[in-house]
């Protein structure tokens, strides 16, 4: 007998039909003898419906009360998946994050799990009861009604089975693994049979949105076996998320090709080429809470400099009133930005090992014409920033050339 907690999203429970189809998954798995904790996320669509409501009362909807407001959209499919687990004759007993006591910081909104009491749900474990929990809420010391922002319901999953020593997380989604790239661009992208925490983490910032990055951050720390599967296929065994790279000599270099169109670069030219010339620019950025992703400073000619940096396309208006605002004190020359771009990047354990990644990378985009506009690597990854419009071409091409279209 093994304790699985199973997180099933919006989609896996957007109507009573679908809700039903997932009791009768769960009712398998408990007739098999496993013992099981659901996390569920609200009916699709649902969240967006309250957050529009809210927006129709108060324009910029106050943090606390909005986390009052959403976390209704969970209580619902908590409620209904039990009562559809109990009219297959399974025992079910639901709990909202606060019945739990899902303790988070203050943080409405974005809260971040601090602990998690998981006395109630083992003592109902223990009675035979299949556990229902509502993903992406919490309370925070206070006892106020919290919620962990977007995609916060696979975090839940993952912190519940930490906490309760799972044997394995299954992330129930719409589509039945992860893939070596968006399946929509490259039709030749395969599913992974398994990838390493350290690649889907790099996946996941660089906008693979299979999982959200802190439930791969979260398992990663507490080393929770995670598997994503589909929740409208009733065979496979999706993708595992594995702790260590497999002694597997065929392990391909590059794993998978991720891209991501949200991000907008700004450069200031022109400014004088001296120490803390960089705080000097990003110092505000940071100030106002905007967060800066690539950077790239050009040598410096005759004293100047120009300095380049990515942020999210959510706050380019912002970050660029910013630096205007402070052009004279800064003495640039200009301040400019664009909002067509985009970034691509290939990811693989293997690199660590390999050499002549990053020439073919460029090789490849070079020879279909790419130009490149600024490059950021790590460990296991090189990014690449590249106009938006040639995107789609990049994915594809770097698919072929990495040989990810490949069976292996």
């Amino acid at each position: 007998m093994s304790l699985i907690v199973q997180k099933y999203g919006g989609t896996s429970v957007g109507s009573p039909d679908r809700i039903r189809n997932v009791a009768r998954r769960v009712a398998k798995f408990r007739a098999q003898g496993h013992d099981i904790v659901v996390v569920v996320s609200a009916m699709s669509g649902e969240t967006n419906r309250l957050i529009s409501l809210a927006k129709e009362i108060q324009a910029q909807p106050d943090p606390r009360e909005l986390d009052v407001m959403v976390s209704t959209g969970e209580q619902v499919t908590v409620a209904l998946l039990s009562m559809a687990l109990m009219e297959l004759g399974v025992r079910a007993k639901s709990y909202t994050g606060g019945q739990v006591r899902v303790l988070t910081d203050s943080a409405y909104t974005k809260a971040r799990i601090l602990s998690i009491d998981e006395g109630n749900i083992r003592r109902d474990l223990e009675s035979g009861h299949v556990v229902v929990v509502a993903g992406f809420q919490g309370v925070d010391m206070e006892g106020n009604i919290t919620t962990l922002g977007r995609g916060g319901s696979d975090t839940t999953g993952v912190a519940l089975a930490a906490a309760l020593k799972a044997d394995e997380c299954q992330i129930y989604t719409d589509v039945d693994g992860v893939y070596t790239t968006d399946p929509r661009i490259e039709p030749k992208a395969r599913k992974l049979k398994s990838i390493t925490f350290e690649e889907m983490l790099e996946m996941a910032s660089l906008g693979s949105k299979v999982l959200q990055i802190r439930s791969v951050e979260f398992a990663g720390k507490y080393r929770v076996r995670l598997r994503v599967l589909s929740s409208f296929e009733e065979e496979g065994e999706g993708t595992l998320i594995t702790f260590e790279e497999e002694g597997d000599m065929e392990q391909p270099i590059i794993s998978g090709i991720a891209f991501n169109r949200d991000e907008a670069k700004i450069t200031v030219r022109g400014v004088p080429d001296k120490p803390g010339i960089a705080y000097q620019i990003l110092g505000p950025v940071a100030d106002a809470n905007i967060e800066v992703d690539m950077i790239i400073q050009n040598v410096g000619e005759e004293g100047q400099t120009d300095f380049s940096f990515t942020v999210h396309k959510n706050d380019f208006e912002k970050a660029l009133a910013i630096l205007k605002g402070i052009q004279p004190h800064l003495e640039a020359k200009d301040v400019i930005g664009d909002e067509g771009i985009a970034k691509v990047s290939v990811v693989g354990v293997g690199m660590r090992s390999h050499v002549g990644v990053a020439s073919q990378m460029f090789r490849t985009l070079a020879e279909e014409g790419i130009n490149i506009q600024m490059i950021s690597t790590s460990e296991i990854k090189i990014s690449v920033v590249i106009d938006e419009k040639y995107l789609e071409l990049a994915v594809r091409v770097l698919h072929k050339a990495f040989g990810l279209d490949r069976e292996v």
